[in-house]
């Protein structure tokens, strides 16, 4: 059976790969984050970073804890971000999430990373099928399974 640490270690790869993805999609393929897209990536950044100081401190579980707090928040915002794609012309011009979320001093130190320039009703692009809030919808469930098993397994 794979250890605790691995499989947080593997978790924290994970949204590691999944922010580095996030960022080929938005400076090769031009697809511009909107803020639910840049609020997943802060979840995403969450998870890895709990999962790693778990994996590595004297509490794994605690990090599991906190990494599938992180999880359940990104359910949350990806369901309003697939609620949104549902309900079109729910835009009203310029979001004040948007405004919120630039003005966040990671933003404004890294905006490569975390400046939301994109509508959160235009993440219609797909790939192999699904649109990338689907994508992320289908991590967040596949992470929250993970540390869910993670905590309710006996701990080795």
């Amino acid at each position: 059976m794979i250890t605790s640490r691995s499989l947080l270690l593997a978790i924290a790869a994970t949204c590691l790969g999944l922010i580095i993805a996030a960022l080929y999609l938005q400076h090769v393929q031009q697809l511009l984050p909107c803020p639910l897209c840049v609020i997943q990536r802060y979840l995403f950044l969450a998870i890895a970073l709990c999962c790693a100081v778990g994996a590595y401190g004297a509490r794994p579980r605690l990090g599991a804890g906190l990494g599938l707090l992180g999880a359940l928040a990104g359910l949350g915002v990806v369901g309003k971000h697939l609620w949104v794609l549902a309900h079109p012309g729910l835009s009203c011009g310029i979001d004040p999430l948007e405004t919120a979320l630039n003005k966040i001093p990671t933003a404004t130190a890294l905006p490569w990373l975390f400046r939301a320039d994109g509508l959160c009703e235009d993440a219609r692009d797909t790939l192999l099928g699904l649109s990338i809030p689907h994508w992320s919808a289908l991590w967040f469930v596949l992470l929250t399974g993970a540390l869910a098993c993670l905590l309710l397994r006996r701990p080795r």
